[in-house]
């Protein structure tokens, strides 16, 4: 086999293929450009005789991001147009696999200086590290597996429910309670429900039992199907809907409406479908149950607030929830795109071994920066002005409470 042939070409001279499959989202293309930028362009392009590009897309339009003027290239010249177009293919579809997610967590444990998060690796809300959940490959339903479905209409499409997590302590405390409720003792508790499973082709033991945050958007087609199959479930349900389900005979809702919050940041009023009982009952409230999720759920409110520090940002730095801000007091503030460039963080926070900026910021130029702190002023002079004052009478009171002139 000859030895590969590396030359560096113009980027400009590389033509892209027009109908190349392999989609590149702009973040995708800024994470590539990300990557280069610090380790190098350590992987060739690959084009054919024309310059016409085989592989690698995403880089090129990363390069091009980086205004690079030329990128090393390997040419598929020995090929036929046939075995061009099956390369291309081939090469996206060859690069398709899962994570091993427990050896993924070590290793991203292992860096420290470097920003993970840049390269298109995620942080949990709770700090621990893990890439894109929909990458996640554990199909055992084992304890501790957090990768579940939970509410549609919580989202915008065309997201679905495989967009929410259930947290691990709020799922243990449900399972507790339905272990517990039903006398179910070492019964088995199955979660098939996780992004590209399919809970009809799933093995259901003998004597298990589904306790479980379904998908929304299939929700009646899943319990006909446990209700058909004569399989238990104890299903999350959306608080709104958790009635609807027990035209079915066998069916109860179990009616807590629990404001629980998931990993992904959303906050759904969460109830349950169950088909576990005699099924002489349509409904129920659970005290039980819902203090058992509520402390859970406080449990996680908590941790997310200690790990949002409070920090005091430039003029030159504006966040989301600073225009929140100024919109609740009614500053418009507009800023182009020019005038804004997208951060994770600041160097200072990095060096200091801070946190970045919580979902990102923008860094402004001077005089978008000072537009922002002109309405800042105004918004605060705003929020000042509804504080609300003593009365003439409490003042009095107070003025007494504090024992001046002997009174009391």
């Amino acid at each position: 086999m000859p030895k590969m042939q590396i030359e560096y070409i113009p980027v400009d001279c590389i033509q892209p293929y027009e109908r190349n499959a392999k989609k590149h989202s702009p973040e995708q293309v800024e994470q590539i450009a990300n990557s280069i930028r610090e380790f190098g362009f350590k992987q060739p392009l690959v084009v054919d005789a024309k310059n016409v590009l085989v592989i690698g897309h995403g880089r090129l339009m990363a390069a091009k991001l980086l205004e690079m003027v030329e990128v090393p290239c390997v040419r598929a010249d020995d090929l036929t147009p046939e075995q061009i177009k099956a390369l291309r293919l081939a090469d996206n579809k060859l690069n398709e696999s899962d994570w091993d997610m427990a050896l993924l967590e070590i290793e991203l444990a292992d860096i420290t200086e470097l920003d993970m998060v840049d390269f298109g690796f995620d942080l949990g809300i709770d700090g621990t590290s893990f890439f894109d959940r929909e990458d996640r490959n554990d199909t055992s339903r084992q304890d501790g597996n957090d990768e579940y479905n939970a509410f549609l209409d919580k989202f915008e499409q065309p997201k679905t429910t495989d967009d929410c997590y259930t947290p691990d302590n709020v799922y243990k405390a449900v399972a507790d309670w339905v272990r517990d409720k039903y006398e179910l003792g070492d019964a088995l508790f199955v979660r098939p429900f996780f992004p590209g499973g399919d809970y009809q082709k799933h093995k259901y033991p003998e004597g298990c039992v589904v306790v479980d945050n379904p998908p929304f958007s299939i929700y009646a087609e899943i319990v006909d199907f446990y209700c058909e199959n004569n399989i238990k479930f104890f299903l999350f349900a959306p608080s709104v809907n958790a009635l609807n389900y027990n035209t079915r005979s066998t069916v109860c809702a179990v009616c807590t409406s629990n404001s629980v919050m998931y990993e992904n940041g959303a906050v759904v009023n969460t109830s349950f479908v169950t088909n576990l009982g005699d099924g002489t009952i349509a409904a129920y409230s659970s005290p039980s149950l819902y203090a058992a999720v509520d402390a859970a759920n406080r449990e996680n409110e908590k941790a997310q607030r200690a790990n949002l520090p409070k920090y005091e940002f430039p003029d030159e730095v504006l966040t989301a929830s600073k225009l929140g801000y100024l919109s609740k007091y009614g500053q418009e503030l507009v800023i182009k795109r020019a005038e804004a460039l997208f951060i994770r963080g600041l160097d200072a926070m990095k060096e200091a071994g801070k946190d970045g900026i919580y979902g990102g910021g923008l860094l402004l130029a001077e005089k978008a920066a000072a537009e922002k702190a002109a309405a800042e002023k105004a918004a605060a002079e705003k929020a000042a002005a509804e504080k609300w004052e003593l009365s003439p009478r409490e003042k009095e009171i107070v003025r007494k409470l504090g024992g001046l002139n002997g009174e009391r």
